[in-house]
């Protein structure tokens, strides 16, 4: 990743959360969530929003099975 471009933060159906260049098309299966800026802002903002790693699929599953 280079500090030296814009970044945008996406999520997927899952929850998870990626940094992709402003300047690229949002691949398939991925959704811009609104948020953008330099790398390490859009870092920061993912550490702060994903407090759980697990796919959305799993905190379902393990909700419904305890």
């Amino acid at each position: 990743m280079r500090d030296d471009i814009d970044y945008q933060v996406l999520v997927n159906d899952e929850e998870q959360y990626s940094l992709w260049p402003l300047a690229n098309e949002v691949p398939a299966g991925w959704r811009p969530t609104g948020f953008q800026g330099g790398k390490q802002e859009c870092m920061d903002h993912v550490d702060q929003v994903w407090t759980d790693m697990r796919p959305r699929s799993l905190r379902e599953w393990m909700a419904a099975n305890h």
